[in-house]
């Protein structure tokens, strides 16, 4: 009975966690001019709009590539940090491994002024690579935590049947290692990705005119409230969402083939 009581809690906090969904997706095909639901007709204008107002695709583009190139600073930074701590035995390893996932716990407005303080000396707000480089104070973490779980469940073995046979460490590292690590390279990279892509606090703080999209949907929302907010909503979710399944699914099919 308790663990049916529990079933029906989860299904209802999911359905209510969901309902705005529910709310979106017609408003962003809604044919006022204003935000109205239930829609009095239905129109594709908003998603025209979208596409041809050159703001929007600016700051989406440029939410791209920093997010990709987040992405792969974060990696060429928590790739080698994951081996120290996973394989490492040295002082201090307990307290790096919680400084690299101190930004999960430390507030983002807090960080965000932090930041602000220090990029403010070294001009680079408005710079989009310093929103790089503070979108991977947040993604780091994540990479760190997916590499080092797939390091755990790493077979040691085949690195010393390499080595056994004549390989280099490096040789090894980079024909054995890395390729059967793979499903953690990509996940971990997915996820820093959204992480940045999905960002809104530190853009407000660092981003300066050079908005990204999460900032131009806060400001589209404080100027203009219209439904191209609900279909710039509704690409968003669509995207984060191919990304979760292609960390599930890709991610898998890499570990099978792996294997």
């Amino acid at each position: 009975m308790s663990r049916r009581l529990l079933v029906m809690l989860c299904a209802a906090i999911y359905v209510f966690l969901m309902l705005p969904l529910a709310v979106v997706f017609p408003i962003s095909l809604s044919s006022a001019p204003y935000m109205q639901f239930p829609p009095p007709g239905f129109s594709t204008r908003w998603y025209d709009r979208f596409f041809e107002d050159p703001q929007w695709i600016e700051a989406t583009v440029r939410s791209l590539y920093v997010g990709g190139a987040t992405a792969l600073l974060a990696l060429a930074l928590g790739v080698p940090l994951a081996f120290s701590l996973a394989r490492g035995r040295f002082a201090g390893r307990v307290l790096l491994d919680r400084l690299a996932l101190a930004p999960l716990i430390v507030p983002t407005i807090i960080l965000s002024v932090g930041l602000y303080g220090l990029f403010a000396k070294l001009k680079l707000i408005g710079e989009w690579y310093g929103l790089v480089v503070a979108h991977t104070v947040l993604a780091l973490p994540f990479v760190v935590l997916v590499m080092v779980a797939g390091l755990r469940d790493f077979d040691r073995g085949l690195e010393q049947a390499a080595e056994g046979l004549g390989a280099s460490r490096v040789r090894t590292l980079l024909r054995v290692t890395l390729p059967l690590l793979r499903p953690s390279l990509v996940s971990a990279g997915l996820l820093a990705f959204i992480s940045s892509f999905d960002e809104l606090v530190i853009a407000l703080f660092l981003a300066g005119p050079n908005m990204t999209l999460p900032k131009k949907m806060f400001d589209n929302i404080l100027m203009e409230i219209d439904p191209t907010i609900a279909a710039v909503s509704v690409m968003q979710i669509l995207l984060v969402s191919i990304v979760l399944v292609l960390i599930g699914r890709f991610g898998r099919g890499l570990r099978d083939s792996a294997r």
